[in-house]
């Protein structure tokens, strides 16, 4: 006779395990069970069937892999926990017996310290694997470094985020390892390649957040002290990579001057290129106090001497054709053209990643204060500019403060542009302030001025796009996401509609144009026949507007003394009149009919008569859309007799798959015509 099993001894039930069993078994707390699985990177697991892996009949919700959790019971950090809750009962007894000072001292120098660098190298055996990883580290980092301390959020922690955050922009302003980025509701997104691994994060924008209490900050400061760790671990072996020291030195004084990337000093082989624009700041590291080598004034001043001496950058129109006669010489980059409707949209060609690194090297650029500082200075900087002012109430480490300085070549503004009536123009050239006045409505001649989009579109693009489509007030082109790839008869809003849309649309849309204007010159006529008929109802108000006239009746009397009588060929003028009013008769009853039908009155007035030409090139537009429809009906009803024949061959599996695939299409074609629509209606509305 067969061994009877027991039951929860075989299958899903011996594969996974309780939450309530995994803590009775790891013998720890439930908050202490969420933070090791955390730190262990272990998540609940969904089995197939949950009434079998239950070894009891009460329902349970979450699973863990069994094997996970025999896993977890040789892990030293669970060493730490049973300590930590051991000297959290020595407190208790000292606070009892009303020992403060030895309470104090308890958990001041017992309380166990908990590190997690074995965690990092158990999860992550190479370095690829931590890169991979790293998105939603440094997505919950900036979210950190940007939330306001309170209770739940200490303020070591945010200051730790930040740093490094800090230090991790500045391997990618050395490296020109940044790639693209995106201004959306949630944030500007980033992505950066780092030994041919994307790495894509989210940063929030600059606002003032608001801590709820909805959300618990136990967990995600779990997660931050996990991923904090990482980060250094990251960082450390990016800055060695490259030659340079971790963890940099970081300038307090000048971070709290709202420095941010200037309060980092690199230090290392090859920085000495990178750090000449920081030398010339308000601040440096030798006025304030930190230890170390330096340079001494006399260098700092030479060195100025000689950016001084540069020459002014050409005007942004000759700077402009410099560009376009280089891309126009041989080595310009070919495109790939769609060669036909339904045709592959091949990828463009782009900059190399050292030529696109330093596409703002040589220009200089002004922030003015409503711009977004830290986004811009951190994209500028690792696109190769060295010199980024703005004003000194934005924070410390610009190149300069003066906004009238001429070495600037483009001016970030995010206002629109105000005339200033009060600045003189007629000042004579004579005068010393004639020079140092801004041009009429505050601006600088020779000098770019460019809405803060402009950069992120050049970046995405890998060139220098013209500036005048982001002037101040203009109505920029639309900011689209990089990583979203057009695909085939889907809308794109960079493209024409005429690019675009079909033949057949076009067609449809010609002749909505012209129903339009045929419903707009019926308006226009029965507005013109209300107008008629108001004046018909009131005869007193003619041209003598209520002025006496004088009466005409000495003529009328001169001219019956000299009436004769009819003659013959008085009575056949009358004949071919009345012939003549009888065919206007007609031709007016056929009008009547056409206004009728068109839901229109018609009045016999005079004034209708420039009106007449109207309704009969109405109807025979409306004679030729309908041609038109017809045309396009039967067309299309060809179409899907072909379409039906080709299914009834297919079989069944692959019909249902065919069905599926054209309601998938006709919705994404019905989407892409309602956008090109609403765009068709508003491009007419601007014309």
């Amino acid at each position: 006779m067969a061994k009877i099993k027991k039951r929860g001894t075989s299958g899903q039930a011996e594969n996974f395990i309780t939450r309530t069993q995994a803590v009775r078994k790891l013998q720890v707390s439930l908050p202490d069970f969420r933070r090791l699985c955390i730190y262990k990177g272990i998540y609940p697991r969904e089995p197939r069937n949950k009434k079998k892996a239950s070894k009891t009949s009460t329902a349970s919700t979450t699973f863990y892999y069994t094997k996970d959790i025999q896993y977890l019971l040789h892990e030293p950090i669970l060493n730490k926990f049973r300590d930590h809750k051991a000297l959290a009962k020595k407190i208790a007894r000292s606070l009892g017996r009303g020992e403060v000072g030895d309470a104090a001292r308890l958990e001041k120098t017992a309380k166990p310290r908990i590190t997690l660098d074995h965690i990092i190298k158990e999860r992550y055996p190479t370095f690829v694997d931590a890169l991979r990883d790293l998105d939603d580290a440094l997505s919950l980092l900036f979210l950190f470094a940007n939330l306001p301390s309170t209770s739940t959020v200490p303020p070591k922690t945010i200051a730790l985020c930040q740093r490094l955050c800090l230090e991790f922009e500045h391997y990618l302003i050395i490296t020109h390892s940044l790639r693209k980025s995106f201004i959306s509701i949630k944030g500007i997104y980033y992505q950066a390649t780092i030994q041919g691994q994307d790495i894509l994060w989210l940063v929030p924008h600059k606002f003032v957040q608001r801590v709820t209490g909805d959300v618990d900050f136990r967990i995600m400061g779990t997660f931050v002290e996990f991923y904090t760790t990482l980060l250094g671990f990251v960082n450390y072996r990016l800055y060695t990579s490259i030659g340079l020291v971790y963890p940099p030195k970081f300038d307090t004084k000048s971070d709290e001057r709202g420095g941010e990337l200037s309060a980092i000093i690199l230090e290392g082989a090859g920085v000495t290129r990178e750090r000449d624009p920081e030398q010339l700041t308000n601040g440096t590291a030798e006025e304030e106090g930190m230890s170390g080598p330096h340079e001494t004034n006399a260098e700092i001043q030479r060195q100025a001497d000689q950016l001084a001496e540069v020459p002014e950058p050409l005007e942004e129109s000759a700077a402009t054709d410099r560009i376009m006669d280089d891309d126009a010489g041989t080595d310009a980059l070919d495109k790939f053209e769609v060669q036909g409707e339904g045709a592959d949209v091949l990828d463009q060609p782009r900059m190399s990643d050292t030529e696109a690194g330093w596409l703002f090297a040589p220009y200089s650029f002004f922030l003015s204060r409503e711009t977004p500082r830290q986004p811009l200075e951190f994209l500028l900087r690792a696109y190769g500019c060295k010199r980024i002012s703005w004003d000194e109430v934005l924070g410390d480490g610009a190149f300069t403060n003066d906004e009238n300085d001429p070495s600037i070549t483009h001016q970030v503004v995010d206002r629109p542009p105000i005339q200033h009536p009060d600045v003189p123009t007629d000042l004579d050239e004579d005068q010393p302030d004639a020079e140092a006045l801004p041009a009429r409505g505050g601006r600088m001649p020779g000098r770019t001025y460019i809405q803060p989009q402009w950069v992120w579109d050049c970046i995405n693009q890998g060139k220098l796009l013209r500036p005048d489509l982001y002037a101040p007030g203009a109505t920029m082109p639309p900011h689209l996401s990089p990583w979203v790839k057009p695909s085939k008869a889907a809308y794109d809003p960079t493209l024409s509609l005429a690019e675009q849309e079909g033949e057949a649309e076009a067609e449809q849309a010609g002749l909505d144009e012209e129903e339009q204007q045929e419903l707009d010159q019926l308006a226009a006529a029965a507005h013109d026949n209300a107008e008629v008929d108001a004046e018909d109802e009131n005869p007193d108000s003619g041209a003598d507007h209520g002025m006496d006239v004088a009466s005409g009746d000495s003529d009328d009397a001169a001219a019956v003394e000299d009436f004769g009588g009819f003659g013959s060929d008085d009575i056949g003028a009358l004949a071919g009149a009345d012939e003549d009013e009888v065919e206007d008769t007609r031709t007016q009853d056929q009008k009547e009919l056409e206004a009728e039908a068109a839901g229109l009155t018609y009045t016999e007035t005079s004034a209708n008569g420039s009106k007449n030409g109207g309704l009969a090139s109405t109807s025979s537009s409306k004679g030729k859309g309908e041609e038109l429809r017809k045309r396009a009906a039967k067309k299309r009803k060809e179409e899907e007799e072909e379409l039906e024949r080709r299914k009834m061959m297919m079989s069944k599996k692959k019909r249902k798959l065919f069905e599926k695939m054209a309601y998938s299409n006709r919705q994404k074609d019905d989407e892409a015509a309602k956008l090109r629509s609403k765009r068709r209606k508003l491009e007419k509305g601007k014309i």
